[in-house]
């Protein structure tokens, strides 16, 4: 107990410090707000020394809860913004290509071959080989296909 009473502000700012370096190594936002709370609580006992510790935990606490909802609800959609929407979404990325049936597509679902993947495929008419079609949507890992001629 003695270590918790002589807690001084250098001590949370070690700890401020530490934690944004192990943010800046990949932390992905988790140890953010414990290191702006521990800068925080540096510049509250430096201010008034005779806190108690007690008191000090507390505070850091609700400082690192605050900080780390405060950065989730703000800062996460903005880290997240892209403007390739479809980046990671490899069905998407397909949607507006025109593809030539290498077999005859029964209506309902069924598989086909694009490139080196076997899809799984929605569509309302049937098609004989070598007809084309357009993917028009994605609805998860389903492509959704339709006859150019529509399109």
């Amino acid at each position: 107990m003695a270590f918790l009473d002589s807690l001084a502000a250098w001590h949370w700012l070690v700890l401020g410090l530490v934690l944004l370096g192990l943010e800046a190594l990949g932390a992905g936002g988790f140890l953010l707000g414990g290191a702006v709370a521990g800068i925080l609580l540096a510049l509250l006992l430096w201010l008034w020394p005779e806190m108690a510790w007690s008191t000090q935990f507390i505070l850091f606490a609700v400082a690192a809860v605050a900080f780390t909802v405060i950065y989730w609800r703000g800062f996460r959609r903005f880290n997240q913004a892209t403007e390739q929407t479809g980046l990671n979404d490899r069905a998407a990325q397909l949607v507006g290509r025109v593809l030539v049936l290498e077999k005859e597509l029964v209506a309902g679902e069924d598989r086909i071959q694009i490139g080196d993947t076997l899809w799984r495929v929605r569509i309302d008419v049937s098609l004989p080989a070598g007809s084309r079609v357009r993917v028009r949507e994605s609805q998860g890992m389903i492509l959704i296909l339709e006859p150019e001629s529509e399109a």
